[in-house]
């Protein structure tokens, strides 16, 4: 029997019939997945928060980040998109095994729109999402805020997902910073500041740990991807900062804000876990990851970790104790949490709780689905610079055999294609993203095909050749 041509449908994974015993109680129910990414800058609204720069294409590309979600439903769910996937990119995933969700896409999108907003403004697709509520099905967002509560009551969905309001509350790095050290959980020397005369405070004691040489973060409650955060290595300019933030306050009518004030701790890895919290209260660890970022941004993961049996344990008992506090405050659904090693070989298990969907989680079914026991994967994404649009049928073409052909087989996967093409209404050329996992039986093969990825992706490899390509660097 050929391996290669050996691909039936897999149905009903693992995670996904979990995940649905714990947020709908009916692990054969069906959901409705909506991928909308960065949900903690509608959190932020009306918060105090740091200068930061965004652009347009970068908003774009984030944006189509909602493709992700495709790989979370199985056959007999839901997910809404910005627009229909790229028909090659399907037929390749149906290659695999990879059973898909029925797909409804936006009328109108928008490139600077989320998912949820451009749902929103299509009644015809409120009109699909009430109906799949009446035949059961739930509405489950990778994060909720407001904007996810309206889609659902306007359309008479319910959500398979605590409140906006509690999801708020308890995704701020002050909830996370709090509740570890209610639960005597190892953590950096720090303050959870909600007034300014908190943060006064936090910044009077900062200044003997900045005199020593140790170098201070202020992060804002609800930063992503390393936005938010300023690293400050001179009580000057903390004091000066502390000034800013106070004047900001003043200026807008902020009866309180929201920051952490830590130090920056010598760190040899960042790991990524997940546990899965039931209506019902019970907790289970989904997975720990080893988190490749530079400068605090996601890069990547890989998987599975480098840790020793003491190093899980203590992970391990992390996530019971934060998967009951949460519980308590009245949370279900996914939580991930960023922790960290230190160079003697400690953990830091909790340096911020993300009580949404993360990265990581979108990973998961093609990790049960095609990785293979005891194989390993590396979660990556490629920066590139275009031209024009770029076909998955040609990229195909492009990465030939370094693209993952059957489950159990060495390659890169293809995760999201979406975030290809996102940036191409901004004109040329544009910056778009592939994300994939590179799988194969050993550290060396992974960096070995990863290597090679790149190579053809880049301005001298295939793509390159190719006419699709722009010499031009992202």
């Amino acid at each position: 029997m050929n391996p290669q041509r050996e691909r039936p449908e897999v149905t009903g994974t693992e995670f996904n019939r979990r995940l649905k015993s714990a947020v709908a109680d009916d692990p054969s129910g069906a959901l409705v997945f909506l991928g909308n990414f960065e949900v903690e800058e509608q959190w932020a609204r009306g918060e105090t928060g740091l200068p930061r720069l965004s652009s347009a294409g970068n908003t774009a590309v984030v944006n189509r980040m909602d493709e992700f979600a495709l790989l979370l439903g199985d056959v007999d769910d839901h997910v809404v998109l910005k627009t229909e996937p790229d028909p090659g990119y399907l037929a390749y995933l149906r290659e695999l095994g990879i059973g898909l969700p029925a797909v409804h896409v936006v009328r109108g999108q928008h490139p600077g729109n989320t998912v949820t907003q451009d749902a929103l403004a299509d009644p015809r697709l409120s009109a699909v999402l009430g109906e799949l509520g009446a035949q059961g099905a739930l509405l489950s967002p990778h994060g909720v805020s407001e904007w996810e509560e309206d889609l659902a009551g306007k359309a008479g969905i319910a959500l398979a997902a605590p409140s906006a309001e509690l999801c708020k509350a308890v995704n701020s790095k002050v909830y996370s910073r709090r509740v570890a050290d209610e639960l005597g959980l190892r953590q950096p020397r720090g303050w959870a500041c909600e007034t300014l005369g908190e943060l006064r405070t936090a910044v009077a004691a900062a200044a003997e740990l900045l005199d020593a040489g140790t170098t201070m973060l202020l992060k804002e409650a609800y930063g992503v991807s390393g936005k938010g955060i300023a690293e400050i290595e001179s009580t000057r300019r903390l004091e000066r900062t502390e000034r800013m933030v106070a004047n900001s306050a003043r200026k807008s009518g902020a009866e309180g804000i929201a920051f952490v004030l830590e130090e920056k701790v010598a760190k040899v890895a960042d790991l990524n876990y997940q546990f899965t919290i039931a209506r019902d209260g019970a907790v289970r660890l989904d997975f720990v990851k080893e988190a490749i970022t530079e400068g605090g941004v996601h890069k990547g993961h890989r998987f599975p970790p480098r840790l020793t049996v003491a190093q899980h344990e203590v992970i391990d008992a992390a996530a019971g104790l934060l998967g009951r506090r949460l519980a308590d405050d009245g949370f279900f659904g996914v939580v991930g949490v960023d922790a960290m090693l230190d160079p003697d070989g400690g953990v830091y298990p909790v340096i911020e709780i993300n009580a949404r969907n993360n990265m990581s989680t979108y990973q998961v079914r093609l990790q049960e689905q095609l990785l293979g026991e005891g194989r390993l994967a590396l979660a990556r994404h490629y920066p590139l610079v275009l031209e024009r649009a770029l076909p998955f049928d040609t990229l195909r073409q492009v990465l030939g055999d370094l693209l993952l052909d059957r489950p159990g087989g060495s390659g890169l996967v293809v995760n999201n294609y979406a975030t290809v093409n996102a940036g191409s209404s901004a004109g040329s050329p544009f910056n778009g993203r592939l994300y994939g996992l590179v799988m194969g039986d050993s550290p060396e093969e992974l960096a070995a095909l990863d290597e090679a990825v790149g190579a053809r992706l880049g301005p001298a490899g295939a793509l390159g050749a190719s006419g699709v390509r722009s010499s031009a660097r992202p």
